[in-house]
């Protein structure tokens, strides 16, 4: 059969023949992939730069998909480190990572937007604190986004917006990207590095920073300078690194507001814990609720197009 198989760290997958897998373990189902989307997470993984990278080399490329199963049921599912990845004609998948799909979705769809709308979902539903303790004579919550212009940040607006954010500040690098996030659901937006950002986010309760790096730390120190009340507690919630992997945090800033800082990924959140979320998603998405870009390509298209960053949406590969 036909997969994306990473042979170096150092190079992308290459589009070849390899050996045709087997459902082996209790839990295992063989199923045929119908789309499979290339994340930051996939690059992350093939680089060997991800903190769930494996040191085994060759693999197959891939976190998640779509697929169909042999008992003809679709289903979306995710692959730990150390199994096939869904970059191939036909992959192994654990029943336990999967969940069920409508019989009528789209495919392509579910395959590029599950993963970058996973991102702000979890952390709203499972990370936030001001969001998981929110009774309904609670005011309603202010969430600012770093990263707002990308696949995960643009899905992260509206998500926000449906939990129940009342203010929804998109921040972000991209200014003609920016402007279309107000039809989505951002109240405020802002590029990032504009001295505005501070005051615009001042009385933020939630960040989900898909961004990091000293951009991160330059936009923390920006909100906490304007904040009015020090002891409102804020979550920071640590999502992407697309300006870093390390953020050069000043004590001072931990010690002079009610400032909690956390990440949502593989580890700060169980696989079940996950797993518990994902139906609501699913359903939310299949129904039309958030829009999401996308972008299909043949997989025999992967070397070629593995680097693409040209903001027109998720790449999403099919076999």
């Amino acid at each position: 059969m036909k997969a994306a198989l990473i042979t170096s760290y150092d190079a992308p997958p290459h589009y070849c023949d390899v050996a045709e897998p087997r459902a082996i373990q209790p839990g295992e189902m063989l199923v045929d992939v119908l789309a499979a989307g290339l994340h930051h997470v996939t690059r992350g993984r093939a680089s060997g730069q991800h903190y769930s990278s494996t040191d085994r080399l060759p693999l197959i490329a891939g976190v998640d998909g779509v697929g169909r199963g042999t008992d003809g049921r679709l289903r979306y599912f995710v692959q730990e480190p150390g199994q096939p990845g869904s970059m191939a004609e036909r992959t192994i998948i654990t029943l336990d990572h999967s969940i069920e799909l409508p019989h009528d979705c789209d495919p392509v769809l579910l395959a590029g937007a599950m993963n970058p709308a996973m991102a702000s979902w979890l952390a709203l539903r499972r990370r936030a604190h001001s969001f998981r303790r929110r009774l309904p004579f609670q005011r309603r919550k202010r969430v600012l986004v770093l990263g707002a212009t990308g696949s995960s940040g643009r899905l992260a607006v509206q998500i926000a917006r449906h939990l129940g954010a009342s203010d929804v500040v998109a921040a972000g690098r991209d200014a003609g990207r920016l402007s279309k996030l107000p039809a989505l659901g951002a109240t405020e937006t802002v590029t990032l590095g504009d001295p505005r950002l501070g005051l615009l986010a001042s009385d933020a309760d939630v960040v989900l920073d898909f961004v990091w790096g000293e951009s991160a730390v330059t936009a923390m120190e920006a909100v906490l300078r304007h904040r009015e009340a020090r002891d409102q507690p804020l979550d920071w919630i640590h999502l992407g690194s697309m300006a870093g992997d390390v953020a050069p945090l000043p004590g001072a800033l931990l010690r002079s507001a009610k400032l909690q800082i956390m990440g949502c990924g593989h580890g700060a959140l169980t696989g079940r814990e996950m797993l518990a979320e994902l139906p609501e998603l699913v359903e939310r998405l299949v129904r039309g609720m958030f829009q999401a870009e996308v972008r299909r390509l043949p997989l025999s298209e992967v070397t070629r197009e593995w680097q693409e960053e040209s903001g027109r949406g998720r790449l999403v590969f099919t076999p």
